[in-house]
């Protein structure tokens, strides 16, 4: 693959797409500027990409420029960065921040570029999550294409329209963070009934992994892949209603709404 990239900022997330692209390109046409020197070191180290002295001089080596800053500073770093950026690709990874709103801080500083819009989540470190990419009219197919090859080890990439990733950024984005906690309550009452710990939280963690790749797989509606594990009178049915009382599925569908809210705001 012969685009370069370059990432400003290299946080949690920034980081996990970090890590993909450099298993799907050479790492040599990675570049990444974190002002956390541990942080663009370990990376280095880990993945074989290069360190940027500034921001600048990472925008400037790269075709694709990938903005993985807060929403609150992506202006603030674009516009930093703006005098560098003709000929280039911008791709946000900022949450709430619309394309348009992107293209109109370029405007001002007297650029036209395409902009290419992401909302990924953690598991792409390890080659197991979710991209969702919205592109401005003037990505090219060639881009778009380029730019899933590169992402593609970290997971499925999916094209959608832009209205669609605030929504959807609570139910895959957010989620792993409320799948950790399932499997470390899981676990905790494994433990409870007798299990060792590091047991439980192995059992736990592939009990999720499995029951997901039911659903992936089969195509079957979770509804009806659980109603098949509850055997009449089984124990675990009698679980299953011990959730229901504690509220669960209304536990979790208020979280992802409440987060949704959230992420509609950042981008304010």
């Amino acid at each position: 693959m012969d685009h370069k990239f370059a990432f400003i900022g290299a946080g949690n997330m920034g980081g996990s797409i970090i890590r993909a692209v450099c298993r799907a390109a050479e790492p040599k046409n990675v570049m990444i500027f974190e002002p956390d020197r541990k942080k663009s070191e370990a990376l280095s180290d880990g993945t074989g990409c290069r360190t940027a002295a500034s921001a600048d001089e990472a925008a400037a080596s790269a075709h694709f420029v990938f903005l993985c800053v807060k929403p609150d500073v992506l202006g603030r770093v674009l516009r930093g960065i703006a005098p560098v950026l003709e000929g280039k690709t911008v791709v946000s990874i900022a949450a709430g921040v619309e394309i348009a709103k992107i293209k109109s801080i370029l405007t001002e500083e007297g650029r036209d570029l395409p902009v290419i819009r992401l909302m990924p989540n953690t598991p792409v470190a390890v080659g197991k999550g979710m991209i969702l990419m919205a592109c401005s009219e003037d990505v090219s197919e060639a881009e778009a294409r380029a730019l899933e090859s590169a992402l593609s080890m970290g997971g499925l990439v999916a094209r959608t329209e832009e209205r669609y990733i605030d929504a959807a950024t609570p139910v895959f984005s957010c989620s792993p963070a409320y799948v950790y906690m399932f499997i470390e309550a899981l676990a905790d009452g494994g433990v409870m009934a007798g299990v060792p710990r590091d047991k439980a939280q192995q059992y736990a963690a592939q009990a999720v992994l499995g029951a997901a790749a039911m659903v992936l797989e089969s195509g079957r509606h979770p509804g009806e892949l659980k109603d098949a594990v509850c055997s009449p009178g089984g124990s675990t049915i009698v679980g299953v209603e011990a959730l229901e009382k504690a509220g669960f599925r209304g536990a979790v569908a208020s979280a992802v709404y409440e987060a949704y809210i959230k992420t509609t705001e950042l981008g304010k």
